[in-house]
């Protein structure tokens, strides 16, 4: 069994060192980390076969592969993207980004040779490295970068806008050809980590301003392949970027495939069989049955996986903004209702991971059992907890949904119509309504599910959100935790990520403490307050964290020992997420 795990001790140290040069975190002996007690994530390649990237068969160039995904994206021009695991994974092959993680946790420059703050943490600069070039032969240098950060990334419209925001970026200016200033309006230490996000994936202006209305139909990254075709909910086509910028270690130039086609296969068990006929070579789940199915096919010969559980979890987001999930005493009774375990047999999550109660498992250094027991159920459901609640609710002649004393007290579900989430959703129906809710359900397309999360510009107040309760994945992230929790809380206009709505002036302090210190015993401390305020006020449903997992044929070579640009082991396929520069077909 195959295992390496995340020091977050090292990426705080490097953040305290106030710089993050690349070339110094660049570590050919990529140490897995595996003893380490600090551990955020754990990927492991099933038992039954494992990856044998290890092996000394030298990397073959040529052939073509299939990969499955479990949903189709919007679009995929970094800024207007709204991507899902699956999105993110073809992102991957077309984009690089300015930064990115190691094995060991670190973060290091990638298109970014160097990324050096300030003193006070309120100016970033960021060099990028010589001679790199777009898909359509076009330069990234400075002036691209910043046509990137202000029309696709810092522009009202744009859905990176909210996170830049708030980080307390106020803008950016050009050095130099190969340098750019960030400026913020306030210290943050997390910064360098919004850098492998969407909002560090440059694209050529050249072939974005061919057609800006159609933005996908021009994708040209500097990745290590370029889009060839995209058939909506058909297929997505990548072939070889015969100029990309790098080098495998022997100093043979990357990448060895000549094409991946990325398909949509939204059914879960449809993709896993179509791994297990052939008709895939690839694909990802984020479902536990799936996982399990998967982690069979290995065990039964011919197939190698990669699984990961990390900082994500299976939730319910909850609209503060709509009644009666305004009212707190409704959201406390929903977390009471709600049954974990349950919801795991039905995922199939049993047996692979614990009921999650917060945004951090038990395996990362930001968890903390005080907030964990601060969530309402913690330990169990509480049929009578709950019923109280609405009971206390539906005599309340203030109800906030201006309905009569006694009257119901109306929730509706949305869900995505996979089957396993369909099951889900009938499973919270059931739960709810034991305990006095008439809950409706609600099937809804992913793509058009993310954009009720997200709402439009023309509400009050803007963004709002279509939806009630939505079914959701969220977490701490595999990053800094400023990074994912500045996301979620926020002034609902400008936060991207605020799809529950929910603000406080009490988290908003801690954020700041986050922002200012490097220090791990006052972050943590800052985390833990966050993670105590948002158990208690439950903006959020908690189920069970998410197992995901790669599954592909076991000729496939690559997948899980590919590197940074500076030598470094990379993260392997966290969340499902492959990154395709070293992989290679061993037949």
């Amino acid at each position: 069994m195959q295992r390496s795990r995340t020091a977050w001790w090292r990426l705080l140290a490097i953040i305290a060192a106030l710089g993050l040069l690349a070339a110094a975190c660049g570590d050919d002996d990529g140490g897995d980390g595996g003893d380490d007690p600090t551990t955020e994530s754990t990927d492991e390649t099933d038992d039954g076969g494992g990856d044998d990237d290890t092996d000394d068969a030298a990397p073959q160039y040529g052939g073509s592969i299939v990969v499955g995904l479990e949903a189709e994206s919007n679009t995929f021009t970094p800024g207007p993207a709204q991507l899902a695991n699956g999105g993110t994974t073809v992102a991957m092959a077309i984009f690089d980004p300015l930064m990115a993680q190691n094995s060991e946790g670190e973060l290091e420059g990638f298109l970014a040779e160097t990324l050096e703050p300030n003193e006070d943490l309120t100016q970033w600069t960021l060099k990028l490295r010589e001679g790199i070039q777009f898909h359509d032969g076009t330069p990234l240098d400075a002036d691209t970068l910043l046509w990137n950060f202000e029309t696709l990334h810092f522009s009202e419209t744009s859905q990176t806008r909210g996170s830049l925001v708030s980080a307390g970026v106020t803008g950016m200016e050009v050095v130099d050809e190969l340098t750019v200033r960030y400026n913020l309006s306030e210290p943050n230490a997390g910064f360098p980590d919004l850098l492998r996000l969407e909002a560090g994936w440059p694209i050529s202006r050249a072939a974005y301003e061919l057609d800006p209305e159609n933005s996908d139909d021009n994708l040209a990254g500097t990745g290590p392949f370029k889009l060839e075709s995209w058939t909506r909910d058909g297929e997505f086509v990548a072939v070889r970027n015969e100029n990309y910028w790098r080098s495998d270690a022997g100093g043979n130039q990357l990448p060895y495939l000549d094409q991946i086609t990325f398909r949509p296969i939204t059914d879960e068990d449809a993709r896993v069989n179509s791994l297990a006929s052939g008709d895939v070579d690839m694909m990802q789940t984020l479902r536990g049955s799936a996982v399990k199915q998967v982690q069979a096919l290995v065990e039964e010969g011919g197939f190698d996986a990669n699984m990961h559980i990390g900082n994500n979890s299976g939730s319910a987001l909850l609209n503060v903004l709509e009644p009666p999930l305004d009212d707190l005493r409704i959201r406390q009774a929903l977390a009471y209702a709600g049954d974990a375990d349950q919801v795991q047999i039905v995922l199939g999550d049993d047996g692979l991971t614990e009921p999650s109660t917060g945004f951090f498992s038990q395996d990362s250094p930001w968890y903390s059992e005080t907030a964990a027991e601060a969530y309402p159920g913690y330990g169990g459901r509480d049929v009578e907890a709950a019923s109280a609640l609405v009971e206390e609710y539906k005599n309340d002649p203030e109800r906030s949904d201006d309905k009569a004393v006694g009257e119901t007290v109306d929730v509706e579900y949305s869900c995505p119509p996979d089957p396993s989430l369909i099951e889900v959703s009938q499973l919270q129906q059931q739960l709810f309504e034991e305990v006095g809710f008439t809950v409706s359900l609600r099937q809804v397309e992913q793509a058009a599910h993310i954009q009720n999360a997200i709402g439009t510009a023309d509400q009050e107040p803007p963004f709002k959100g279509n939806y009630s309760i939505n079914c959701w994945r969220a977490g701490g992230g595999e990053g800094d935790p400023l990074t994912a929790l500045q996301s979620f809380f926020g002034p609902v206009a400008t936060t991207a990520g605020n799809f529950a709505n929910f603000t406080s002036p009490e988290i908003d302090e801690q954020l700041e403490i986050l922002r200012n210190n490097a220090d791990f015993a006052t972050r943590y401390a800052a985390v833990e307050q966050i993670s105590i305020i948002s158990a208690q006020q439950v903006p959020i449903l908690w189920s069970s964290p998410t197992p995901t997992i790669v599954g592909y044929r076991d000729v496939i070579r690559g997948v899980t020992d590919w590197k940074l640009p500076d030598g470094a082991m990379g993260t392997g396929t966290p969340q499902s997420v492959a990154r395709f520069y070293e992989v290679w077909i061993d037949e």
